[in-house]
């Protein structure tokens, strides 16, 4: 195929200026994401059970004593029941991170600086990147078992917020790059994965990690100079 003939590139996605926050997804399908604030009270209680007794699991046995089967056994329900309210493992296991996750969204949205507005965005780049890595130090084991398969994981409703914010913090530090791009490369260095592999497997202390995303933040947006 000729150059002339070529398809033109697609245009490139433009994040908010001010994101938004996302729910994390915790039913099957869209359908169950729309019927989530029109829960029934005795719904909302049951949820609440579950979601309980998964955590009490997780406490007992860590994030692998996490299944559909022993969160029926433990919360004394059929096994549909946890099927039906968070869809699979990976939905139930997402829902166990939801109060984390929004602190987290809460801060860097809303919060104070230099993670909250208000700060230059090459600090809230530096002060973005050592909170989630702080949050995968305390929630390693349950986002790794949470993140499912490729095409769920990078389509879900926490890596598109994150995602978009350090785009957004981008766009503002270094307008003349291709900031989505960039934002995927970062947010590679705050995967659950390679923050395992480092931290487990490398014997990386977490400070070296917490000071090489601020190193490769300024190497990025031109140094520590253009705040």
């Amino acid at each position: 195929m000729s150059d002339d003939i070529l398809p033109p590139l697609p245009k490139p996605q433009l994040w908010p200026e001010v994101p938004q926050f996302l729910e994390l997804a915790t039913g099957v399908g869209a359908h169950a994401q729309a019927d989530e604030p029109c829960l029934r009270a005795d719904a909302a209680r049951n949820r609440a059970r579950l979601l309980e007794a998964a955590a009490r699991l997780v406490a007992q046995h860590g994030a692998a004593g996490v299944t559909m089967e022993a969160v029926a056994v433990e919360a004394q329900v059929g096994k549909g029941t946890v099927f039906r309210r968070f869809g699979d493992r990976t939905g139930l296991l997402t829902a166990l991170l939801d109060h984390s996750e929004k602190r987290l969204q809460a801060g860097f949205l809303a919060g104070p600086p230099p993670l909250g507005p208000g700060a230059p965005p090459v600090q809230r780049l530096r002060a973005f990147g050592v909170a989630v890595l702080r949050r995968a130090f305390d929630d390693l084991e349950l986002q790794l078992a949470a993140e499912g398969g490729p095409g769920r994981r990078f389509a879900s409703a926490p890596h598109l917020v994150r995602s978009g914010h350090v785009a957004m913090l981008l766009r503002q530090a270094i307008p003349d790059a291709d900031c989505e791009l960039l934002a995927k490369t970062l947010m590679g260095y705050l995967d659950p994965s390679l923050i395992h592999h480092l931290t487990k497997q490398c014997g990386m202390s977490s400070a070296r990690l917490e000071a090489g995303w601020t190193d490769l933040v300024d190497r990025i947006t031109g140094g520590p100079t253009s705040l």
